[in-house]
């Protein structure tokens, strides 16, 4: 049974998400602990997989991969699903992918250069892809916001 967070947690969860560059002893002094207890605390949520990952986001415009572009995807069978995941990740394009219920049987997400990239890799990767019977493609004209969830620290 995986161990439960309690406030602190909460609150180191709440500081490092908004800078996860802020030194531990900043974070130590804000929750009124010592720098080893946050030391112990994140290292306790990483092994619990609550903190998975790190490293910094980047600008996809700033590599000039101006189009983000969500698709839809239809398998022959649900059951394809573990046979395209790993074609999907060959294409370094694609940044997310996902099993899913409703209108599609997948949903994945991938920046093209511009639109003509993007048909090289709609036409030219995706639907080639044995199992893919048919895709939609829905372009983001522009990301209003993007946040993690919240911390409610009580």
């Amino acid at each position: 049974m995986m161990e439960r967070i309690d406030n602190l947690d909460k609150k180191i969860l709440e500081i490092i998400m908004k800078n996860a560059r802020i030194p531990s002893k900043d974070v130590a002094v804000e929750c009124g602990v010592s720098r080893a207890a946050v030391h112990q605390r994140i290292q306790r949520m990483i092994d619990m997989n609550v903190i998975t990952g790190s490293g910094y986001h980047v600008n996809p415009k700033a590599l000039c991969f101006s189009t983000c572009t969500y698709i839809g995807l239809n398998l022959e069978r649900g059951s394809m699903y573990r046979d395209v995941v790993p074609e999907l990740e060959k294409i370094p394009e694609v940044v997310e992918c996902h099993f899913t219920t409703g209108s599609y049987t997948m949903l994945i997400k991938l920046y093209a250069r511009d639109n003509q990239h993007l048909m090289e890799l709609l036409n030219g990767r995706i639907q080639h892809i044995p199992g893919v019977m048919a895709t939609e493609t829905l372009i983001s004209l522009e990301e209003s916001f993007s946040r993690a969830l919240p911390i409610n620290v009580e």
